[in-house]
């Protein structure tokens, strides 16, 4: 019985799927695992239009395409957040580059201006983001901008503050995007 073995095919290279693009997903493999996706997607069209008289077979085949389709939409919007630079593993693996980078022997004179460089880079991006999410316009955003509002705050928050060692962030109050500052903590 031929279903019967395809079925069974089925389930097993659905499992290896699921392990592939897990694998892929945390780091582990280097490409996204197309061909064997294309193997599984062949196997389901094989039986889709076809009367399946077997309940069991019938009802396990149609159990093992919704597994499939649930993790197809699942994979897709992962991808999709890779793409966009938002997936939390690759947020993470970046912010571990900045820090190794950060953590390299440097010039004294290069140490702090690297660091407030790429605070500020996060700063400009994290404004545009919550302006974006408010519906408020981003094109006059500038790094300028946001490096002279934040020159400008510097010396009243140093001496409210009685330090210079604070970080801004960025907050959102009452819909609007607002700059704030804390100590930095270490």
């Amino acid at each position: 019985m031929a279903i019967a073995e395809d079925v069974l095919i089925l389930d097993k290279k659905l499992n290896d799927l699921i392990t592939k693009y897990e694998q892929y997903f945390i780091g582990l493999e280097k490409r996204e695992p197309l061909p064997l996706l294309g193997e599984v997607e062949m196997l389901v069209r094989r039986y889709t239009g076809t009367p399946i008289n077997n309940t069991m077979y019938k009802h396990r085949f149609t159990m093992l395409v919704a597994r499939l389709n649930t993790y197809r939409e699942h994979w897709n919007r992962i991808l999709k957040l890779m793409e966009e630079g938002r997936y939390s593993r690759d947020r993470f693996i970046r912010d571990l580059h900045l820090r190794q980078k950060d953590s390299l022997p440097k010039r004294e004179s290069d140490a702090p201006k690297v660091s407030e460089e790429s605070d500020l880079d996060r700063l400009v991006h994290e404004f545009r983001e919550a302006r974006k999410a408010c519906n408020l316009p981003t094109d006059k955003i500038t790094r300028e901008l946001v490096a002279a509002t934040i020159n400008k705050q510097r010396p009243a928050l140093a001496a409210k503050l009685g330090t210079e060692n604070f970080v801004f962030r960025v907050v959102v109050e009452e819909g609007k995007p607002k700059l704030k500052a804390g100590l930095r903590k270490h």
